[in-house]
């Protein structure tokens, strides 16, 4: 059996035995945050249960690295649509120790690429287009600096709330323990 027939006929036993019912909320969090964190695997229960969320408590948006790399870009929209249309006060972004952007090889990335069928031309053709791969693909060295980063290119994003705090925290994925690297509680003092 494939792994979309497995999920398809999990999915059915779920909805005809109503198993949803225990996870029904609204759209709006209830605990009026937004999230960025990374996409890596270890965070989808251990960052919710670490930060003592449950379903229904938190806007949750995942990228890699949790990384803003553009300021009109998918995920800066999502912060802002969750701002001022979903009821979010606060942000916090949150980055993780042995995060798999603190390693990435773009030139290695781009040859697994080809390997796999892209035509090496694709790239050519996007750096013509004003697409740099390298940078487009880059990760960080320092999950610290990558998080207050990511922080300040919220906080100073034109169409954010400066009274809105802009968190940055680094966590654990083994223990789920969250250093606090920003604390936009003290931003918004200055």
């Amino acid at each position: 059996m494939s792994m979309l027939s497995d999920i398809l006929n999990f999915n059915e036993t779920f909805v005809e035995e109503k198993q949803y019912e225990k996870y029904e909320t609204t759209k709006f969090p209830d605990k009026k945050i937004v999230i960025l964190t990374c996409m890596d695997a270890r965070l989808t229960e251990l960052l919710p249960k670490a930060m003592n969320l449950k379903n229904g408590d938190a806007k949750i948006i995942k990228s890699a690295g949790a990384i803003v790399n553009h300021p009109f870009g998918g995920i800066t929209r999502s912060i802002v649509i969750s701002l001022y249309e979903l009821q979010a006060e606060e942000v916090y972004i949150i980055g993780h120790h042995d995060c798999g952007m603190s390693s990435i090889d773009t030139t290695q990335l781009m040859d697994k690429m080809v390997e796999r069928g892209i035509d090496k031309n694709h790239f050519h053709t996007l750096k013509y287009s004003g697409i740099d791969m390298e940078e487009w693909l880059r990760g960080f060295n320092d999950v610290t600096e990558s998080v207050k980063s990511s922080v300040n290119a919220v906080k100073n994003h034109p169409l954010i709330d400066r009274r809105v705090p802009i968190h940055g925290l680094v966590i654990d994925p083994q223990t789920g323990k969250l250093d606090t690297i920003v604390n936009g509680y003290d931003c918004l003092k200055k």
